[in-house]
């Protein structure tokens, strides 16, 4: 059963410059949701950004041990703008 820190973590390891947030959508350690912010997406397109927030759990996802992993991917920019209605 994994934890949200280690998926966390492995992001973070990959993307240095990043804002992880990780929940497990289940409760049952192998599905997940995941909101990342990072520079490193300026200019990506969503299926480069998807790779690159993959490419850490690949043995993860290879074992079956992460089953799940839906994906919210943002620059700093893109979030400002996102989550300025949120906080009003």
């Amino acid at each position: 059963m994994l934890d949200a820190k280690v998926i966390r973590g492995r992001i973070e390891g990959a993307l240095a410059d990043a804002e992880v947030h990780v929940e497990d959508t289940t409760g049952t350690g192998d599905h997940f949701a995941a909101r990342v912010i990072a520079d490193a997406f300026a200019g990506r397109s969503p299926v480069d950004r998807h790779r690159m927030v993959y490419a850490p759990l690949g043995d993860l996802l290879a074992t079956g041990e992460l089953h799940a992993l839906q994906l919210e991917t943002y620059t700093p920019e893109q979030w400002a703008t996102v989550a300025a209605p949120l906080n009003e």
